[in-house]
């Protein structure tokens, strides 16, 4: 990449404005010369290498999913399900066959026509800790959370709905 940069000038900074360059000839010039670069050297990754690099992304986005609203449908307990198992396998009977639990079962669930039972979770929960443990650290905890999660933000989301009758049914006495 060139050197041609203007010192530490910090001008629209507070706009993500890179001022470090010239012009944008400069910029675009930068810009082409690093994707290059990450294109040379993702040729040379392994299989093995872009399944891990995959896995630790999902891991990212599902704990940023925990700690921040997410709005994107794939972002959900299922969403994340569908990716990891995606990321592992060819086909998904395969993954089904790993974690011990029927082709339909494993369809239910991602199909959302079921819930995830406790004996899957706990599956689902081994599963990864082995998967990630020679890549990166994972709290065993990650797919709970995610599933609770989302329960959550579905119960808060559709309060219109369930709220008006289950108000009706709670009382207060004097308390205090």
């Amino acid at each position: 990449m060139k050197a041609t940069l203007k010192g530490n000038s910090n001008e629209n900074t507070e706009f993500g404005v890179d001022s470090r360059y010239h012009n944008s000839k400069e910029r675009e010039s930068d810009s082409v010369a690093l994707m290059e670069a990450r294109l040379k050297r993702m040729k040379n990754l392994s299989k093995e290498q872009i399944m891990q690099a995959r896995l630790v992304q999902l891991k990212l986005k599902m704990e940023n999913y925990i700690h921040v609203e997410a709005d994107d449908a794939k972002d959900s307990f299922t969403g994340f399900l569908e990716s990891y198992i995606d990321i592992l396998y060819s086909r998904r009977t395969e993954f089904a066959s790993d974690v011990n639990i029927s082709d339909v079962l494993l369809s239910q669930i991602i199909n959302r026509h079921r819930e995830a039972s406790k004996d899957f979770m706990l599956k689902l929960m081994i599963h990864s800790e082995k998967i990630f443990s020679g890549i990166s650290d994972f709290r065993k905890e990650t797919w709970y959370h995610i599933y609770f999660q989302e329960k959550i933000r579905d119960m808060m989301a559709t309060q219109k709905d369930w709220r008006p009758e289950i108000e009706k049914q709670v009382k207060l006495r004097e308390l205090i």
